[in-house]
């Protein structure tokens, strides 16, 4: 029984710190775009730097040379 008067309080906390947490996500706009992420996934991401052309002048040389027989 003694046991009660320690984990009721525990438990009464524990509770407390989920719903200030919850009011604390709820009110910093963490559930405004729920769907959003979900969306976003599917769309491509544009590249940002375009490709170069020719590879660098020191891998010149290993490219050329492993295509030679």
């Amino acid at each position: 029984m003694e046991v009660l008067l320690w984990l009721i309080p525990v438990a009464l906390g524990l509770g407390g710190l989920g719903l200030a947490a919850f009011l604390w996500a709820l009110k910093s706009g963490q559930f405004d775009d729920l769907d959003g992420a979900a969306h976003r996934i599917l769309f491509d991401d544009e590249d940002t730097a375009p490709l170069p052309k020719d590879p660098p002048e020191d891998l010149r040389g290993s490219i050329e040379g492993s295509t030679r027989r």
